[in-house]
């Protein structure tokens, strides 16, 4: 291989990668390389904030299932990417991101924006390095597409020093190498795992999105209906479980323990998959399982398997193979599945707490006083192309479409995870390109739209055809239901919430927002201007924007 700067063979190797796309804004330090990226076949996707780049990264590899590659600038651009990059690294999306800096020679020198990068990164990634000889570039990013996209799969950052990157290099550029971890537990596992949950008189399934990145969709089912066992998502995302199966519990939620302690009370086996437990903001710290209760947990992650609570057995196993696997061995769903799964829905009614998300009801008869965000989830379900995929964002006002769309099919629902805000529009933007077959909606929040709404930009100067729909109740309403569940824990009686929670001092103009980035829009207010603009909505080629008020 011919000798050539750094610079250059950088692109080649991510073309060796089958890497189309590189999401990110750009800096000085980065010139050389995005001046190089020119003259190559690979589309740069400009964003206006580093947290959209990478937020679009996220939806993009989501869809794709696929590494996204991103270029952020020095310790600035880092800075305003990090809390994507957790959102990210909670989430398992295999990001490689590029962060440029000055050089290797100015390390002494302290200069302006001078930080290490490596250290910044390290807490939100998977894992985090530097180039520092030329003669490893090549290989350091082999290495960063291997360690994004092997299981547990997550974002990786490579700091690449512009003095380096001019430097000449003669490796040669060949596709990474990522190993197959998809292994199947030893036969004497699964026989033990089917004696701890075969013989359950009220078995339990926790789920999470390890089951859609093994593709697991349909053992999960086998399993859940030879034991009869209701399936609970817990860090759940994604479609992992059809959302209307009679054996679909609902989402165990993710601010409160106690309120996953009451989802799991009375099981005396449990099994979970794809997911640690328990994934909350305030967990208990005590164990919620009942005391007796048989746990199996099965995860490719072997740090999550009874990282918070013990196991009666773990399983580091791909949950694919492990479930075919543990379905052969249980064998038909005898009687007391069936009637197990014919208690499920009272179950659900009366046994789960309200600040817990349970299975959607079924969507009621169009009556007088259905909410607005139900009438819109109601006419864009009648109305949907074939196809439609959501990327719900929307958080409180998440009920109607579960309602109205419930998540059935994978790959065409998405929810934000990790708890970043404003991942709804620049994850639609990433799962359009990513998948450009398909109608792609993005619902947020008023709150959270704002930290992101610069991506409506790109969506216009990339024509990318999404849609988005801004949920406008006026306020950080997660936030008073947070609060008000507060008060009543430590006996406070119920009084307005914080002034800080309100953005109605003045009213955001999504509308005139969208239209100013170059994106058509329309405020909807009432449940008569529903159905047209929906329908405009569809009739444009390009992206549109509803700003829907909402109470």
């Amino acid at each position: 291989m011919s000798a050539r700067p750094a610079k250059a063979a950088l692109f080649e190797q991510l073309a060796a990668d089958g890497i189309s796309h590189m999401f990110g804004n750009p800096g000085t330090v980065e010139q050389g390389f995005l001046d190089e990226l020119e003259r190559h076949d690979l589309t740069y996707v400009l964003a206006l904030h580093e947290g959209a780049a990478v937020g679009m990264a996220d939806g993009y590899a989501r869809a794709g299932r696929r590494p996204a590659l991103v270029q952020l600038h020095s310790g600035v651009g880092l800075g305003n990417g990090i809390g994507m990059l957790y959102q990210a690294r909670r989430g398992g999306s295999p990001l490689v991101v590029l962060v440029g800096e000055a050089g290797i020679r100015y390390d002494a020198m302290d200069g302006q924006m001078a930080a290490d990068l490596v250290a910044m990164a390290r807490p939100v990634t998977k894992y985090a390095t530097r180039v520092t000889d030329v003669r490893s570039t090549l290989r350091v990013l082999r290495r960063a597409v291997k360690t994004a996209m092997t299981p547990p799969l997550g974002p990786v950052v490579v700091v690449l020093p512009a003095d380096v990157m001019d430097e000449l290099t003669s490796e040669p550029a060949v596709p990474t190498s990522v190993p197959d971890t998809r292994s199947v537990p030893a036969p004497q596992a699964v026989r033990e795992a089917a004696r701890l949950l075969g013989p359950a008189r009220n078995p339990l399934i926790l789920m999470g999105d390890g089951v859609a990145a093994s593709g697991a969709q349909r053992e999960l089912t086998d399993v859940a209906e030879r034991l009869g066992a209701p399936v609970w998502g817990v860090n759940c995302s994604e479609v992992n479980f059809d959302t209307t199966h009679p054996l679909y519990g609902g989402q165990t939620g993710h601010m409160f323990g106690k309120d996953s302690a009451k989802v799991v009370a009375g099981a005396d086996a449990v099994l979970i998959v794809g997911t640690y437990v328990f994934p909350e903001v305030f967990p208990d710290l005590d164990s919620p399982f009942d005391p007796g209760a048989r746990i199996v947990h099965i995860d490719l992650d072997a740090y999550e398997i009874a990282k918070n609570f013990p196991v009666d057995l773990g399983l580091v196993a791909d949950p694919r193979l492990a479930l075919a696997a543990l379905a052969a061995e249980l064998g038909p769903a005898g009687p007391d599945a069936a009637g197990r799964a014919a208690r499920l829905p009272e179950r659900a009614r009366t046994q789960i707490p309200a600040s817990a998300a349970p299975a959607p009801a079924p969507a009621p008869a169009p009556e007088a006083d259905e909410s607005l965000m139900d009438v819109f989830a109601r006419t864009l379900a009648a109305r949907a192309p074939e196809g439609l995929t959501v990327f719900d964002e929307a958080l409180t006002a998440s009920g109607p479409l579960a309602r109205h769309l419930p998540p059935r099919e994978p790959g065409r629902f998405f929810q934000t995870r990790g708890g970043s805000l404003g991942v709804g529009i620049p994850g639609a933007l990433g799962i359009k390109l990513a998948r450009p077959e398909l109608p792609v909606i993005a619902f947020t929040g008023d709150g959270g739209s704002m930290y992101t709404i610069q991506a409506l930009w790109t969506a216009a100067r990339e024509d990318i055809d999404a849609k988005f729909v801004i949920c406008n109740n006026g306020r950080y309403r997660l936030l008073d239901l947070n609060i008000a569940q507060y008060w009543g824990e430590l006996g406070v009686a119920p009084h307005d919430a914080p002034g800080s929670f309100d953005l109605t001092r003045p009213d955001i103009g999504f509308a005139d927002l969208a239209r100013g980035l170059g994106v058509p829009a329309r405020r909807v207010e009432k449940a008569d201007e529903v159905a047209s603009a929906i329908e405009d909505m569809w009739a444009h080629q390009g992206p549109y924007l509803i700003d829907l008020v909402i109470d």
